[in-house]
């Protein structure tokens, strides 16, 4: 039976995203914690009136409390890099190595503090406490990985379904597969789409049956872009050359109403394509109808 692009596609949803997408709090607190005594040290340091002679007395003392300030500044990376105006070279302030007892070491360090604002932050009261301080710039930098979590999010509940068909994880079905790896458990020539082998290409899911090997890829798309073009493009090739391959099937899951602006281009997928299907179509039960 023949299926309508047009209304497959008005089915397609807005979100899927569940609470832990926004922010992963436990990761916030765990790293907060990792440098919570180093934190509570600097504290010294708010309302200073003295505040450069009173870090470098406190970074010599406590020379660890250095790792806590690129968090400070919202930068996960140990080293820091600056531009300065004035001598015309690029400064590289290591915060994951200390060198203490040198009055050059202490000189840039207390520098930096000064030319980033943090000696600002401290001394003039704009903050009360760097951990509740570190803890909403951890809140601000896990927002960054809402995309990963994003891309998980039609995985995991593309495999919830999977297990609800009574497939089993490392038995029936497995993840993140390679085609080098699917050849060597199950002797099928994958050479059409791996360009003679020179392509490594990874599925997010391989079904096992007793007639058929199913490799599946998932995506979802809240939001437009060109990349939703490229992928239509490169899953209708896929699709194709698979329909070569006795043993193997191509099926895609995909979703999202980020699909309304490339449309064109998921339609003419849609069109070549027996297995492309969206949430829709597993709560209704598509994957027992498809993977036998």
């Amino acid at each position: 039976m023949s299926r309508n692009f047009n209304v497959w596609l008005s089915g397609f949803r807005d979100s899927i995203a569940d609470y832990g997408y926004y922010i992963d709090f436990e990761k916030v607190h765990r790293n907060v914690d990792g440098i919570k005594v180093e934190l509570n040290i600097l504290n010294s340091l708010i309302g200073s009136k003295n505040i450069k002679e009173d870090f470098k007395a406190l970074i010599k003392r406590y020379p660890e409390t250095l790792k806590c300030v690129p968090l400070l500044l919202a930068v996960r990376a140990n080293e820091i890099y600056c531009q300065d105006e004035k001598g015309g070279y690029l400064y590289r302030f290591d915060f994951g190595r200390y060198s203490p007892n040198s009055h050059k070491y202490y000189e840039d360090y207390s520098y930096f503090m000064e030319k980033t604002g943090l000696f600002d932050l401290l001394e003039n009261h704009i903050i009360n406490n760097l951990v509740d301080y570190a803890t909403g710039v951890e809140t601000g930098l896990d927002s960054n990985g809402r995309k990963n979590r994003g891309g998980h999010l039609m995985e995991n509940l593309v495999e919830s379904f999977i297990k609800k068909a009574g497939f089993i994880k490392d038995k029936t079905y497995f993840k993140e597969m390679y085609i080098n790896q699917i050849t060597a458990k199950w002797g099928i020539d994958l050479s059409a789409i791996s360009n003679q082998g020179k392509m490594e290409k990874r599925f997010d899911f391989v079904i096992k049956t007793n007639s058929m090997v199913y490799g599946i890829e998932t995506n979802f798309y809240g939001g437009g872009g060109s990349k939703l073009n490229e992928t239509a493009r490169s899953y209708k090739t896929l699709a194709l050359e698979t329909d070569t391959i006795d043993g193997f099937t191509f099926v895609w899951f995909t979703d999202g109403k980020g699909w309304t602006s490339a449309r064109n281009n998921l339609e003419e997928t849609f069109d070549v394509m027996n297995h492309i299907y969206n949430i829709n179509d597993l709560e209704n039960g598509i994957i027992s109808e498809v993977f036998v």
